[in-house]
């Protein structure tokens, strides 16, 4: 049920383990040592893969962020990682130097401060957890399938409830705000105020279903390599099926729709940098310098279009 909660967006900034050092199995002093990030879901996977090792998990604070983004961010870094070492007194734990982390994590690790601080090598295992044992017979040696990230489609399936959710939400307030200016220019008329609420509503409906559902589950197809790029395409294609079936608008509503729904969507699909590795830090804050602004104004002059015919009726 947490891991449930978790993949919904509900309390997942507190689905976490302690950070510490964790004993799988009867380890022993020379057995290997594992080192991940404490948010649950990441911890649990880890965990469930080195059922049959006899191991150590060393638990870094990532403040409930799971391995790559917290890489990213900082959390899942030498500092922490050094601290760590030291706090858990794993050097008088273990009679070896050796820490194998995700490879995800070398974003955040500067292997030779960990070696020079605390005495451990860093060593980065293979990208995904279950190829671990693999890894230990091979002599800690990764293929290159091992090395490869894939991100398909039932990866990012798992993930759209998490995009979802927090769309939802943002924009639930804001079409509450709208409503309540229909229902007041509206004279206090609930039928004549949802007559007015529809553009808004079709735009808010169309943009979270374009950006936050169909980018992530056809990403690979959309053309352009920019995440706001790709969430652009398909709001645009979205906007011209919704003004096609909306007969009694305006050509003014129309237009609102065609500039708003697109812009929208680019914001929600470009959010979904954050769950995918295809994408940097740097990449994306380049990004985000030249599509925010653009995304603010498509959706301010959507929301203006949309003002001015509704007065003009």
């Amino acid at each position: 049920m947490g891991a449930f909660r978790a993949r919904w967006g509900i309390g997942r900034m507190k689905y976490r383990v302690d950070a510490g050092l964790y004993a799988i199995g009867e380890p022993t002093p020379a057995s290997p040592v594992f080192v991940t990030a404490n948010y649950k879901l990441t911890f649990d996977l880890l965990r469930r893969s080195v059922a049959s090792i006899d191991s150590w998990i060393l638990v870094l604070d990532t403040l409930g962020i799971n391995v790559w983004c917290a890489a990213g961010k900082g959390t899942f870094g030498t500092d922490e990682l050094v601290d760590r070492i030291e706090a858990s007194r794993l050097a008088d734990i273990v009679d070896h130097r050796k820490l194998i982390l995700p490879q995800l994590a070398g974003p955040g690790e500067a292997g030779h401060e960990v070696k020079k601080r605390s005495g451990f090598q860093v060593v980065y295992g293979p990208v995904k957890a279950e190829d671990i044992p693999e890894f230990l017979e091979n002599g800690l040696k990764a293929d290159e399938r091992m090395r490869t990230k894939e991100f398909g489609f039932r990866e990012r399936l798992a993930l759209v409830p998490m995009e979802v959710v927090p769309a939802v939400r943002t924009g639930l307030f804001g079409a509450a705000g709208l409503f309540v200016l229909c229902f007041l220019l509206a004279g206090f008329s609930t039928s004549k105020a949802l007559g007015y609420f529809l553009v808004p509503a079709e735009a808010f409906a169309a943009s979270i279903l374009a950006g936050a559902v169909l980018a992530p589950l056809l990403l690979p197809w959309l053309p352009g390599r920019a995440f706001s790029v790709k969430g652009l395409a398909i709001g645009f294609l979205a906007a011209l099926l919704v003004v096609s079936w909306s007969h009694t608008l305006s050509p003014l509503e129309k237009t609102a729709l065609l500039i708003s729904i697109p812009a929208m969507s680019a914001y929600v699909a470009m959010n979904f940098t954050g769950s995918s590795t295809f994408t940097s830090l740097s990449g994306v804050r380049r990004e985000m310098r030249f599509a925010l602004p653009l995304e603010i104004a498509g959706t301010g002059a959507g929301l203006l279009l949309w003002a001015i015919a509704l007065f003009g009726r």
